[in-house]
Order: structure tokens, then sequence, then C-alpha cells
């Protein structure tokens, strides 16, 4: 069973609980049928049975009479491919065919489809699987016993001789399709607790299937995105935000911008200044016909230049202590200390698809259809600002175009502004809040800048003695409804995660924080921190290893002698990219293990490197997830992870002049190229555990593992991010 507390999610919030084609494909018509699943939150009401539609058991799954199968999909699949893993979970269970399965995602329901880990209906934090691994085999599984039940008391045999094979009841020569019984089945009352299959009888967990969302998304299919949505009658609104954050608007002229054919009105409020137009393109267009004077009087107006040295100042001094070692003492008992200061840029998020939202805010109700990430939050912020209760915001969730946290916002900023946008236009009717590219790299919610000061020292026979880490950057929970549980004692444990739970043996490890306060809003990015952590101890252990006149592999190995799992990570990644062999002429190799969101990932990257051109061209992966349940799914993701940490390390930052931010598009916020992306090979753990996120766990060691490359061909480390503006130091 998965225990809650065995997750660093449930740490970070506190809970105390213990290759064929056609596979899933994307839900069409409905029939009557069937819902069952299992774990009916208490007091939940079961649905009432549409007049010629299913009959709502349970929230999950979906029988119908032509014997499709319905998944519901409680997270939100924003690239990760979550709904192709659980509604593999239920068809597993179910005994079902891969072609009768099909996916929609669930209402929004707090009661219903609560994450175990947050307490709320969310998606983040590598937890879909981990928190929905047994509830969704259970809710198969639940399904098929009642299926044979019905089919049993029609056949007028015992249920122990009735099989499934394929979506197909048996028994003797008689078959039937799930379809046949689904309304008697619908009838019957669910097992409490339906008992699972063991991994020996298996058919689809730990096989690769194409994913569900393959399909629509390669065919440019309506109505995939939130961006593809249209409605009669529709307007579109941009915004004109603040330059600095904390500006409010002054005054505005919009004479000239409602001269353009199609826009309706422009207006004020809140959010700045609102374009209403017809279509999309004269409220892009008209907006940069408005006239804006606001006032600044509290607005952030620091640079790049002043924050970092605001930082330093901070890092030369004491802070809240988050690991309390006697580092001071280790440290003068070693015949070698190496110093280093680390700095990280802010970073934007920047997915494919920007921000939109479309809100329909009619007497005593709101709907709304975006890419929602954290519905419950939706609900509650849209009706606070509408007047209405969070029941009466009906949430529409569609497939997101990547969001690496960005739509996981804790005051849902995004859907707040539309729902703003609505209270001030003041009628009943569809409004699409568009986001261009310039609006989300300007946006806010960035990944933090943080700077490390770090003290590490060798002793004379080459082992670790005494380890000073100081960290100085902004807390994204700070100022939220999480902070109770995630800042203690004026540490939050998103800053200091992957330091100071650390495996490695460090004697007299201290850690401290500073969380500066600035006016620039932040927000968790793809693996939040161990963005920066990992990099920092990383590169220090190679730096160390080098001191100590150690191979950096056989270096870590002696300090994780407590973590197996990492070791074996590390050992598989060294072993299959042939570590202890020496590299092509001209290339160089660098090693880099973390564990992040519960999941234990170890890179070597392999570069080449002269004269200053730097070519990643293989990384070489090894990962511990737990049980695989999609393994061609588990290395796309841990490919993606690559190529989106690679990015940020290679050239990402948004910085600001005087309180504003100079990057606007992908000219100035530079993505990943096709050139840039390297090799990539993934070899997966065996495992029996519990599986876990990987959604997340990719991202932190690829930056480390390029570094420790650079190290090798240079001798000196990258230290300040990104490479393309920060010295080999």
């Amino acid at each position: 069973m998965l225990h809650l507390m065995d997750h660093p999610i449930a740490h970070r919030f506190g809970a105390r609980a213990t290759t064929r084609r056609g596979f899933l494909k994307v839900a069409g018509g409905a029939g009557a049928g069937l819902i069952v699943g299992m774990m009916l939150p208490a007091g939940a009401a079961l649905a009432a049975t549409p007049e010629g539609g299913p009959a709502a058991f349970n929230p999950f799954v979906r029988i119908a009479t032509d014997g499709r199968v319905t998944v519901l999909i409680k997270h939100l699949d924003k690239g990760q491919g979550i709904a192709t893993g659980l509604a593999t979970l239920v068809a597993e269970e179910l005994d079902a065919s891969p072609d009768q399965i099909a996916v929609e995602f669930a209402p929004a329901n707090a009661e219903l489809y609560k994450n175990l880990f947050f307490g709320i209906q969310g998606t983040g934090g590598s937890t879909s699987i981990a928190n929905s691994w047994e509830q969704y085999r259970k809710a198969g599984a639940a399904a098929r016993a009642m299926l044979v039940e019905a089919a049993a008391a029609s056949w007028g045999v015992p249920a122990s001789e009735i099989t499934i094979s394929a979506g197909t009841l048996g028994h003797g020569d008689r078959t039937a399709s799930f379809g046949e019984f689904a309304d008697a089945a619908s009838a019957l009352t669910p097992p409490a607790d339906p008992a699972l299959k063991t991994p020996d009888q298996w058919v689809l967990i730990g096989k690769s299937f194409p994913r569900v969302d393959i399909p629509n998304k390669s065919s440019g299919a309506p109505n995939t995105y939130g961006m593809d949505i249209h409605m009669d009658d529709m307007l579109v609104v941009t915004l004109i935000r603040p330059p600095k954050w904390g500006a409010v608007v002054q005054s505005f002229d919009a004479a000239e911008a409602l001269k353009v054919k199609g826009v309706v009105d422009v207006k004020s409020g809140p959010f700045g200044v609102a374009i209403f137009a017809e279509k999309t393109w004269p409220a892009i267009k008209a907006r940069d016909l408005v006239t804006v004077t606001w006032d600044e009087a509290n607005a952030e107006t620091r640079g790049t230049d002043a924050l970092i040295a605001e930082y330093r100042e901070l890092a030369s001094t004491p802070g809240p202590v988050a690991r309390d070692g006697d580092a001071e003492t280790a440290l003068a008992s070693a015949s070698e200390v190496v110093e280093a200061e680390y700095l990280f840029p802010f970073l934007a998020h920047a997915p494919m698809e920007p921000l939109d939202t479309v809100i329909l805010a009619e007497e005593g109700k709101v709907t709304i259809w975006t890419g929602a990430q954290m519905p419950t939050v939706d609900q509650m912020v849209a009706g606070s600002i509408l007047g209405v209760g969070p029941e009466q915001v009906t949430v529409n969730t569609f497939w997101a175009g990547g969001s690496f946290g960005r739509r996981a916002v804790y005051n849902s900023e995004y859907v707040a502004e539309a729902a703003l946008v609505a209270k001030a236009w003041g009628k009943p009717q569809p409004l699409k809040l568009v986001w261009t590219r310039e609006d989300d790299i300007k946006g806010g919610y960035y990944r933090p800048m943080y700077l490390h000061k770090v003290r590490a020292g060798i002793a004379a026979d080459g082992t670790v003695s005494g380890w000073e880490h100081r960290i100085v950057g902004q807390s994204i929970f700070t100022g939220t409804a999480m902070e109770q549980m995630v800042v203690k004692d004026g540490i939050d444990a998103a800053s200091v995660e992957g330091i100071d739970d650390t495996t490695y043996d460090l004697p007299g490890l201290r850690v401290e924080l500073h969380s500066p306060k600035l006016g620039v809003p932040v927000l968790w990015w793809r693996s939040v921190g161990h963005t920066h952590t990992a990099y920092v101890m990383e590169t220090m252990i190679d730096a160390l290893a080098a001191k100590a006149g150690k191979d950096p592999v056989a270096f870590r190995l002696e300090l994780l002698k407590t973590d197996p799992r990492k070791v074996a990570v590390l050992k598989l990644a060294a072993e299959k990219a042939g570590w202890d062999t020496p590299a092509p002429e001209g290339r160089y190799r660098g090693i880099a293990v973390h564990k992040s969101f519960n999941t234990f990932v170890a890179e070597v990257a392999e570069i080449s490197y002269a004269d200053g051109d730097l070519k990643v061209e293989k990384v070489v992966c090894a990962v511990d997830c737990g049980i695989a349940i999609n393994p061609d799914n588990i290395k796309a993701q841990i490919e993606g992870g690559v190529g989106f940490g690679l990015g940020a390390v290679l050239r990402n930052a948004v910085t600001l002049t005087d309180g504003a931010i100079d990057q606007a598009n992908f000219d100035t916020y530079e993505p990943l190229r096709m050139s840039d992306m390297p090799q990539v090979e993934v070899h997966i753990v065996p495992s029996a555990e519990p599986p876990t996120g990987v959604g997340e766990p990719g991202v932190p060691p690829i930056g480390p593992a390029v570094a420790n490359a650079i190290f090798k061909a240079t001798g000196k480390h990258p230290r300040h991010l990104p490479f393309t503006i920060g010295d080999f130091v």
C-alpha cells in the first residue's frame, strides 16, 4: 500500500495519512451504461442516472451500452501523459481491451476528485500517479467485479466461473461485451475493497502504448486546447498590464484603439486596461494604440544588478537555520577548503501554449473553459470575485499545451483576471482572455532568483570535512494559503530541498536561508527548489572529488552508503555511459545524481568543447521511479526533462531594468533548439516499489552533469547561470 507519508509532497504539505494502435481513444459519443469506482467520499451523493445516459456509481469509470469504457481523469494532462497512465490502471484491473478505452477530464469537484496529497483537486509535484496508483486500479477492479456479478446472475452460474479477457465476458461457449451487462451492473453495490491483480497477472502495466493525446494533437483537432475555443457571440480580450509590479493605472487614452475595426470597448480596472474585440487580431492590434499613464509609487523599481548586490550582502550574514551542523569546527580540520558563489536567474515557464481562459458570468453562476491545473482554487477565486459560491462555478478542463507549474498558481491569477474582466464587462457574454507570448514572458510568477554561498572542506585522507551552505532567494510559499504548512521557523522547505535533506554523508553540514521580499511574483517551476539545489550540490561534490584526487563516481559512492536506490541509478548510468572507458577524442563526460519527488535519477552528459564552443552530444540517464506503468512515457518524460533543464542552463534568464522585465519573446528568452538537443538514452531500474513521479525528476541532474563535463574539459565550473552570460569561474 502507498502511504502518504512516504511521499515528499506529503511532508511538504503536512499530510498525516498512511504498442498498439488505437489505444485509449479520446472519448466520443456516450451511451446508457455504468459509472463505477472506489473510495466514494463520505457524504457524497450518488449522481442520478440521466434519461438514456450512464448511471453514476462513482467518479472514475463509465461503461456504456456499446461497450465503451470512459475513464474520468482527475489530473490535468499538460503533456506529461497522465491521462494515458491513469486509463492504463483502470484498463488493467478491468481486463478491458485498450481499443475500447476513452478518457475525459473530470469535472471540478474537490469532494470527488481531490488530490490526496493536496486536499483539493489539483495537479502538481509529480504526484498524479503516486496519488492515484491504487485509487484508479480499484476503480477498474470494482467495475470488473460488478460486471462479473451481473453476468453470473444472468447466466445462472457462479461468479467464480466467469472470465474476462480483452473486454469480453465469457463462460463456456457464451460470451458478452461489457455493454450487454452495463445497465444490470449499475444496480449493484460496488465492493468496498476489490481484490487487485498481482504483478505476475499484469497484462498492460509495464507495457508501452501510444498516448491518448497523440491523434488529436497530431491532426490539429478542434477544441483540443483552451486556446482553440470559439463560441458564438464571444469577445476576445487582451490586457495591458503594468510594466512594473505594483504600478496601477492613473489614466489612459483609447481614442485611437477604438478606431480599429472590430474593437468594441476599452476599460480599466485592477487588471490594468482591457481591450474587448470581436476577434483576436484587432484585440492585439488595438492594444498597441492605447496610451497609459501609470502610477508607480508602490512599484518594484530595482534592477537585476541591484538585487544581486543585496543578495550578496545577505549571503555575508548568518540566516535562519535549516540544518544545524557544526560546519565551523568541521572546516577547521580540513586540509583544503573550496569556496564558491552560485547565481541562478529568474526563469519563466514559457509553455508553448500561453495562458488563456474563456469565462461566462451569468446571474448566479459562472462557467470557465481552460486547461485547469488547480480547478478548486479557480472555483474559489472566480466565485469570490463574481459574488457566487464556488459550487456555482463550473470549470471545464481542456488539454494544456505545457505548464511546468505556470497553471498551478496559488491565487489563480490568470483566472482571477478573467473574472475581473467579466465583472467589468457586466453582461452575460462569453469572454476569451488571451495572453500573447510577450504577456507570458513578462507576466511574472517566475522561478525565483537564487544566490548560494558554499564552503566545503576536504580532509587529508580525502574525505569531506565540513560543509557550510547559505542560500538567498525569495520564498515561493510565504504569503500563500500554504505558508503555514511549508514555511517553518523562517525556512521555506522548497528553497532548501535537495540540500538540507541530502543523503550524502557530509560531516558538519550547516544550511542557512535568507528569504528577501521582492515585488516580483514567483512560483514553483518544473522541479521547484531542486532546479538550483541539485546544481550546487552536484558540482561541489565534483569539485571536492577533484581536490581529493578521486574519481567522481567513486567519491559519490563513498558518501552514499545509506542510500541504495541512489547508488543503483548512479552505478547504472555510469555503466551504460561507459564511464570507466575513455571518452572519444575531443569529448568530456560529467555525472550527476539526484533524488526529487521520491524518484532517483542519474545522468551522464557527454560534451564536445573547444575554444568556448560547447555542444552536449549525448546524455545517458538511469531512473528509478518505482513500478514503471508505461516505460515509453517514462522515457519521454526524462527526455523532455533533459531538454527543459538544458535549455535553462544554456541560455535562459529573466532580468530586470529599473523593475521592468527585459525579455519579451523567444528572441530574447531563447528556447532550446533542435540543434541543441543531445542524443538521450534512458534506462529504467526494475522495481517493485510503488510508482512515483517522472514529470520533474529528469530536470535537476542535467545542468550539473553538463557543468561537471565542462569542469573535466576546462578545470573550471560554470557557477553563474546561464552559461552564455556567465564565465566559467
